[in-house]
């Protein structure tokens, strides 16, 4: 390489090549590709060959743009013997077209904690002292396939004003997409398939211009929640919007647990306000297609369920209070649906209201066990990055393009399919 770069420091990490926006290209000018970030610049591209890396990346460069040659063809594989596959510290980096998988805890991080991103074991790295929040600001994570990963597949924490996008994750012991612990996050989860997970989505402790729109969360054993969890900071979850998506067939047997037990539900809102779930196609998730529900100390208040389709549910549409932490002003308009708990819901509780919430019950089924989620079914090749190797870094906005959902339709049950295992019927 002597001679085409600014030279080798002796460490063997090898050579960026001179100028600036340049593309460092792994195996040829770097060996791996924690090397080649270390040699990067901002507005540098790190395009990576076909090939396993058993490393674990960070990216604390700004503005450097990670992808790989080929998604299906470039492989970080943690083993099962390291926390993170990639881990994203700086801002304005984008993630692009490659997999991540086998790691004890997370595909990709992308966060402001240094406690999260130590990966200390066990905990997930959640911030629960008294030091103030540090956000990580802008980010993208696009065409990224994440999977069998032993807490989340992609997961944005203590994070703002980024996009989570055109992107797969399956076999995670938690959730496939995690956003959590961001006011206001200015986040957008759009086109992605999250599947064969615990829970596909998951929004803990995240409020104000949280967008998750467009997504197919099917085949899970929940496929999205929305909450307030004490573990984490910026209590409580309020100012979601879940728009568009399609929310199917949720009680997948060949899936890991999910820790709480649940299974065989579409949507769940628990301690989560001021939320609006809005023309999401939700359709046979065996227990129910949308429950609100308390914390023990936090209610839910102010959630809106409008224009959404519901059928083959358990029951369609549910609401469970604590006797001591009710909800309050929650309301649905305009929803094809059968069945509720308590009855009569949609007329009691119709858009605009008020007045304490009611509390209803049903018969939930029993959850089966899961499976190790090293066990998981190995993903469907999915779509490539365009012009992956021709296109130069990807500039990450500071403030991503919020989408008006007003313009987001009702979503065919086939969305997504071409690149889904799990099928709706």
């Amino acid at each position: 390489m002597a001679g085409c770069g600014t030279g080798d420091d002796g460490s063997g990490r090898g050579s960026r090549p001179a100028g600036t926006q340049v593309t460092i290209r792994v195996p040829a000018d770097a060996p791996t590709i924690s090397a080649a970030v270390s040699l990067a610049q901002p507005g540098d591209l790190v395009l990576v060959a076909s090939g396993v890396y058993h490393e674990s990346v960070k990216v604390d460069k700004a503005q450097v743009t990670v992808r790989g040659e080929s998604r299906d063809g470039v492989v970080v594989d943690g083993r099962l013997r390291q926390p993170n596959g990639i881990v994203v510290t700086a801002p304005g980096v984008a993630v692009e077209n490659l997999t991540v998988k086998n790691n004890t805890q997370n595909g990709v991080l992308v966060t402001g904690s240094a406690r999260a991103a130590a990966g200390t074991p066990g905990d997930g790295g959640y911030d629960t002292g008294d030091e103030p929040v540090t956000f990580l600001k802008s980010f993208l994570v696009s065409h990224v396939t994440a999977t069998r990963n032993g807490l989340y597949g992609i997961y944005a924490f203590s994070a703002q004003d980024g996009v989570i996008e055109h992107s797969y994750a399956s076999g995670s012991a938690d959730s496939g997409i995690y956003v959590g612990q961001c006011k206001p996050c200015r986040i957008v989860v759009r086109d992605n398939i999250a599947e064969l997970n615990a829970v596909g989505y998951e929004g803990t402790n995240a409020s104000g211009d949280i967008y998750v729109v467009g997504n197919r969360f099917v085949g899970n054993r929940v496929g999205l929640t929305t909450s307030s969890d004490h573990q984490e900071k910026l209590l409580p979850q309020e100012g979601g919007h879940v728009v568009g998506n399609l929310i199917a067939a949720n009680q997948r047997d060949s899936t890991p647990e999910q820790a709480d037990g649940g299974w065989g539900i579409g949507v769940g809102i628990d301690g989560g306000s001021d939320n609006q779930v809005i023309r999401n196609r939700i359709d046979g998730n065996a227990n129910a297609g949308l429950v609100i529900t308390a914390t023990a100390d936090i209610p839910p208040n102010g959630n809106q369920v409008v224009d959404n389709t519901f059928t083959g549910n358990g029951v369609d549409v549910g609401w469970t209070f604590p006797t001591a932490t009710r909800g309050r002003g929650n309301c649905l308009r305009g929803n094809d649906l059968a069945t509720t708990a308590p009855a009569q819901l949609a007329t009691t509780a119709s858009c605009p209201v008020a007045d304490q919430s009611p509390s209803g019950t049903w018969a939930a089924p029993e959850p089966p066990r899961g499976i190790p989620f090293t066990d998981v079914a190995a993903p469907a090749p999915q779509p490539q990055f365009p012009n992956a190797t021709t296109t130069g870094a990807t500039a990450v906005p500071a403030v991503p393009a919020l989408p008006d959902i007003a313009k987001i339709p009702l979503p065919s049950a086939s969305l997504l399919a071409d690149g889904a295992l799990v099928r709706t019927s």
